[in-house]
């Protein structure tokens, strides 16, 4: 049982009349023409929209897009855009308003909770890197997970399409409905059993939230008086029932001993429906004979004096402080005059034909939400070169909407049509969100309850001590938090010194490289250092030292609790990490926030940079980064730097990272929908994880500096899409060379051979050791053995190796599945590469009825090595996915064919023939062998590359049937015997 459960209990339509399918945007416009039918035109010009309240806490896969076929990638940050910008033009178009609310709260009564969900989200990602790293494919939507990074994009693609965002402070779920409540908001989108508890106007589903081609926005609306009425219980007796189910305050394992009283089962095999036992206890709340607290304590415990009567109480009041008469006899007082001069709209600025952004005193209406880095100067600049950087996006196509009202050409309704709805605006529409006071917290934490501490959080909550900030910052830190301008991990290390680090899509089994959340932990502690001015702390004991002053300063330890998960620590205590300094004087967090000199600006870009290692000359020069790669650069220098310690990135891979940036196709939201992958693997989603999280910390540094870089300028759209990443990096394991690798465009390659000369900018970079699989063994004396990189074939692999052979059949990566051929026959050949003969062996037809180790492998090797190889340490790609493998038969080839034997028969005097042959031949090829190889050098091979096609036909052509020769119907070869093979004849014999 659980609170939770209540929403179970409203899908499953176990309440006739309780839910019904409606569409938000037709609601939207009858409420619009209610408004014109009630209200005079002169009286008022803009009639109420239909105003809603979206939790996007409930509905992440939905503000995403759905269930995206490659979330897994790393996120589609541009077909989420498309998507957002859909929904917003069909809303704006029918005349309804979202607020759009996101969690950012400690919450910690609610820690438990919290543990419990990142526990089950940890079982949903080790299920999909399961599957990846077996299947090669998409996992399932059931194991959906938000992507890396996901509450920030959404946050910054809201404010970039003009729409209110707000986030929570205290107590997310009473902040939301106060909002709905204190601002006459017409109802609530959502998907929590506490809000249906609440009552709210009207409860509509967010999971059910489907936007379709006709432009209608589908969900279901719960009708909680029908549900009351189905329950037979009274809307006011509503909060005893939720109260009981069981919640974070007086939890379900303490209700226990009143479940068994009513015969309800909440475990084993036998345990009680869900909605069976809500029905039950909606029985026992009809009958009790007062709502009067003692008299529901004396009834669910049996005694007043029983210590869960109080937490009883507790939850109760919870429920009751969200209903509306509980909102009205707690709600604080509005806000003053002052605070709705807040509220006064930003224009939106014209992309195509405005030449300036905003006037002094438009930007002064943010007030001391403001940094000084945002200055008009500034963000027009920003938005200059977000329109240069998103000058060839494919724009987002037209929606069709129902036949319009007969009354909407006189100009009420806002349709905005010169305008399109992916536009960016300056600030939004996030200065008329101010609903409360300046102050460090929200109107609606007032409505909350008192928070007991659980007996858990008594175990694992140690206080930790941390230094006071001024009532500046943590004033303007307040508002950019409540408004969702700032990463929200700001307010919660100021306000309570520890901050939650949820589970990502990383395997910790994996040894290649450490936790995520280990690796940007440095950055976090020089972070720490510039939120609690650490070196003026400092640099002020040192001076007091020096004067000799009697009153010492003592320089606190300032130690933030991080929760992480670990194998040794899973979520059980926290860790407490320490601040470091940044290394040279950084001034007070003050100074950067508020100041307004050059010098100040400067000192803001020089700590974001020194934070993420990157304080480097050509890094700010925007011939070699642009700016709207800035933060993207930053990201895999560090990875780089990091590589000192842990080798991370491989070249390639640094490379496609660097591509997929450059390539036209990122701004192509329906080229990449059309983006087939032909495999998903399992580095690509580890390395995917790693650079967003790295993204999302240098958002954090950004905003803790007093951001240096325009929000505009830090949006993952401009410089990622997961799914275009990892087809970069399956290109550039079979790609020649990195011009190939940019579709042949010179002015590509330039740009990415500058970027990366930025990244590694003064030290010597150290990159990982390619992937190593043996394929085969070594068959020929002094020549070095191959080996399988995700780069192409690497010498150093052996020709022998028949453990491969029997994972034909297992799900294996496909280009190794190329690779793996059919066995040698013991009666000799040679070995030819590109058409030249490389090595020769014997006879070698063992002992009957003896199996002496591994058995060679069998069949000519023709087609079995790439179509391209060097010898020494070249790297060459892989052989083509389409090529045709055959094994040519007929009466006169001397080739073994698979499942076919040549018996000889022969006297013993001929054997004894074959006998003295063999020895000689065996003699005369060991000395030809090292001969043979060291005349050929890489020279050589080069001239005999067969070239290869093109990556769309390679894609095309997969699903063709593999076999052991390359295609093209390249002629003259010589076989296992001494006669010739005619390559086309073999084929039309097969």
């Amino acid at each position: 049982m659980g609170i939770q459960d209540f929403q179970t209990f409203l899908d499953s339509n176990c309440a006739p009349g309780g839910a019904v399918t409606v569409d938000l945007l037709k609601i939207a416009r009858q409420v619009i023409q209610r408004q014109r039918n009630r209200l005079n035109k002169a009286q008022s010009s803009h009639p109420p929209l239909l105003r809603l309240v979206l939790d996007a806490e409930c509905c992440l896969d939905r503000l995403y897009g759905g269930y995206f076929s490659d979330w897994a990638c790393g996120g589609q940050w541009n077909r989420m855009l498309q998507f957002l910008a859909i929904l917003i033009q069909a809303t704006e178009l029918s005349g309804a308003d979202l607020v759009v609310f996101f969690n950012g709260c400690n919450e910690v009564p609610r820690r438990s909770e919290w543990i419990q969900q990142q526990l089950q989200m940890r079982n949903k990602v080790d299920n999909v890197l399961k599957h990846i790293a077996i299947k090669g494919t998409p996992p399932p939507k059931i194991w959906w997970t938000p992507p890396v990074c996901l509450r920030t994009s959404l946050r910054m693609a809201l404010r970039h399409l003009k729409v209110s965002v707000m986030c929570s402070m205290d107590d997310h779920h009473q902040e939301v409905i106060a909002y709905c409540r204190e601002n006459n908001f017409n109802g609530l989108v959502a998907d929590d059993g506490e809000y249906a508890a609440f009552d709210p106007p009207r409860y509509f589903s967010s999971e059910q939230l489907k936007l379709t081609y006709k432009g209608s926005l589908d969900t279901k609306e719960y009708l909680m008086s029908e549900v009351n009425k189905s329950l037979g219980i009274p809307s006011d007796r509503l909060c005893i029932l939720a109260a009981l189910l069981g919640n974070y305050i007086l939890t379900e394992q303490e209700l226990t001993d009143f479940y068994k009283k009513l015969n309800i089962n909440i475990t084993g095999p036998n345990k009680t429906n869900i909605d069976q036992s809500i029905k039950i206890i909606a029985i026992f709340v009809k009958d009790l004979p007062s709502t009067d607290k003692d008299v529901l304590a004396q009834k669910v415990f049996g005694s007043t004096s029983d210590p869960r009567c109080f937490k009883l109480h507790q939850s109760v009041q919870y429920y009751i402080n969200g209903t509306k008469e509980g909102f009205l006899h707690y709600k604080t007082t509005k806000p003053t005059k002052g605070t709705h001069k807040l509220e006064k709209k930003n224009p939106v600025v014209n992309q195509q034909n405005s030449t300036e952004a905003t006037t002094p005193d438009e930007n002064c209406a943010m007030g001391t939400s403001r940094f000084a880095s945002e200055t008009a100067e500034s963000e027009r600049e920003s938005l200059d070169a977000y329109n240069q950087a998103t000058a060839n996006a494919k724009a987002a196509p037209q929606i069709v909407i129902e036949p319009p009202l007969q009354s909407q050409g006189d100009g009420d309704v806002k349709t905005d049509d010169e305008q399109p709805a992916a536009e960016p605006a300056v600030n939004g529409k996030h200065s008329n969100l101010s609903t409360s006071s300046p102050n460090s917290n929200s109107s609606s934490s007032v409505t909350s309850p008192s928070h007991p501490t659980t007996g858990q959080a008594k175990v694992i909550d140690k206080p930790v001590s941390i230094p006071t900030t001024v009532p500046e910052v943590m004033r303007t830190a307040s508002e950019r938090h409540q408004k969702g301008l700032m990463s929200p991990h700001i307010y919660q290390i100021l306000a309570t010194g520890e901050i939650k680090l949820p589970v990502l899509l990383e395997d910790e089994n994996q040894q290649e490289f450490p936790s995520i959340h280990v690796i940007y932990r440095p950055v976090r502690q020089m972070v720490y250092a510039i939120l609690f001015n650490l070196h003026h702390q400092i640099f002020m004991a040192t001076k007091n030292k020096e004067k000799g002053d009697n009153e010492k300063i003592e320089v606190p330890d300032i130690v933030i609790k991080e929760w992480v998960w670990s194998k040794t620590n899973p979520y059980q205590t926290p860790e407490l990490i320490k601040a470091e300094q940044i290394g040279w004087g950084v001034p007070t967090i003050q100074r950067l926030w508020f100041g307004t000199g050059i010098e100040d600006k400067r000192r803001r870009l020089r700590g974001f940079l020194t934070c993420m290692k990157s304080d480097t000359s050509l890094m700010l020069n925007i011939s070699y980064v642009p700016q709207h790669l800035l933060v993207m650069a930053c990201v895999l220098r560090y990875i780089m730097c990091f590589s000192d310690k842990t080798k991370i990135l491989r070249r390639q891979e640094l490379d496609a990272f660097i591509v997929q940036a450059f390539s036209p196709d990122l701004m192509n939201p329906q080229y990449l929908q059309d983006l087939q992958l032909p495999l998903v693997t399992f580095r690509g989603v580890q390395l995917a994880t790693l650079f967003m999280a790295g993204v999302e910390t240098a958002l954090l540094a950004n905003d803790a500096c007093g951001a240096p870089i325009p929000w505009l300028m830090c949006c993952p759209w401009l410089f990622f899409d997961g799914k275009l990443f990892h087809h970069t990096v399956a290109r550039a394991a079979v790609a020649k060379n990195l011009l190939e690798l940019c579709g042949g465009h010179i002015d590509r390659v330039v740009k990415v051979d500058r970027m990366r000369k930025a990244i590694i900018e003064g030290f010597n970079p150290v990159y990982a050791r390619p992937l190593q699989q043996p394929i085969v063994s070594n068959l020929i004396p002094g020549f070095r053995s191959l080996t399988l990189t995700s780069k192409g074939l690497q010498v150093n692999f052996a020709l022998n190796d028949t453990q491969n052979r029997a994972r034909v059949n297992r799900p294996v990566n496909v280009l190794q599945r190329e690779l793996i051929r059919r066995p040698v026959p013991s009666r000799g050949g040679q070995l030819e590469i590109a058409g030249v003969v490389v090595g020769q062996w014997g006879a070698n037809y063992g002992q009957p009825g003896r199996i002496q180790g591994p058995q060679p492998i069998q069949g000519h090797l023709r087609g079995r090595l790439p179509q391209q190889l060097q010898i020494v340490d070249a790297l060459v790609p892989f052989p083509r996915l389409n090529t045709r493998m055959f094994q040519p038969r007929g009466g006169n080839n001397a080739l073994a064919t698979r499942g076919k034997k040549t018996q000889m028969k022969a006297t013993s005097k001929k054997k004894s023939a074959v006998k003295k042959n063999q020895e000689n031949d065996m003699k005369k090829d060991s000395k030809n062998r090292d001969n043979s190889v060291d005349e050929v050098n890489a020279d050589a091979f080069s001239k005999l590359l067969v070239k290869d096609v093109n990556a769309k036909e390679k894609t095309e052509s997969n699903q063709q049937t593999e076999s052991a020769v390359n295609g093209g119907g390249k002629p003259v070869e010589k076989g296992q015997g001494d006669a010739s093979l005619n390559v086309s004849k073999t084929v039309k014999d097969n």
